[in-house]
């Protein structure tokens, strides 16, 4: 694939974390880790499109570079284009787990296992997104991870560990070193605890908390 339209759909995938529903979106990021544009350039426009997510100039020149080279309908990308896109986020974000997460958590042992003292990955950080107005039963992990190369195979990699261990719509977000990152992403990270560290080369990829 080229790299180019790669970082394109992952930025842009990014960019609709809190946006897009976790169900759509964590599939889209496997399709894209599995290299399937064809199937993204189908179905990303047409959800955008029902789910009435509107695109800033910058989310549309990049879905236009990622998916406009595989088949992707002008009008249906074309449509996406709002003048207003962003929205207020509906999310808070804590640290520390809700009380129904076991004191010896599976999911950050396993990643902790998986990412500690892998090559071109960064930093590892976890934090608990809160929906506004719901209870701690609507707690949903967010993975939060720098890597400099092969995001979305880490990304897809990462939630299908996830899914195994028990997280049917897994929220993973895994960023490059340089990247203006969304308030979403800003706020995760800014609650949010260390997990672990990849390779010493590339841990001076670091998520700081505001």
């Amino acid at each position: 694939m080229d790299p180019d339209i790669e970082h394109a759909c992952h930025e842009l995938l990014l960019r609709l974390a809190g946006r897009m529903p976790d169900r759509l979106l964590w599939r889209f990021r496997d399709w894209l880790g599995e290299g399937a544009m064809g199937t993204l350039a189908r179905t990303l426009p047409k959800s955008l499109l029902k789910h009435r997510i509107d695109l800033d100039q910058a989310e549309y020149r990049l879905l236009v570079a990622a998916l406009i080279p595989h088949g992707a309908d002008w009008h249906q990308v074309s449509s996406t284009l709002g003048v207003d896109a962003q929205s207020d986020n509906r999310y808070t974000f804590t640290s520390g787990a809700p009380d129904w997460v076991n004191t010896v958590d599976s999911v950050s042992v396993v990643v902790d296992a998986t990412l500690r003292g892998r090559p071109d990955v960064g930093e590892v950080r976890e934090s608990w997104r809160h929906t506004r107005g719901a209870g701690d039963d609507e707690a949903k992990r967010v993975l939060l991870v720098t890597a400099v190369s092969g995001l979305p195979r880490l990304t897809g990699e990462l939630q299908r560990v996830l899914r195994v261990l028990g997280e049917e719509t897994p929220c993973v977000e895994v960023l490059p070193g340089r990247f203006d990152l969304p308030a979403y992403h800003r706020e995760a990270i800014a609650n949010s605890r260390f997990v672990c560290v990849g390779s010493v080369d590339a841990g001076h990829h670091r998520l700081v908390p505001a």
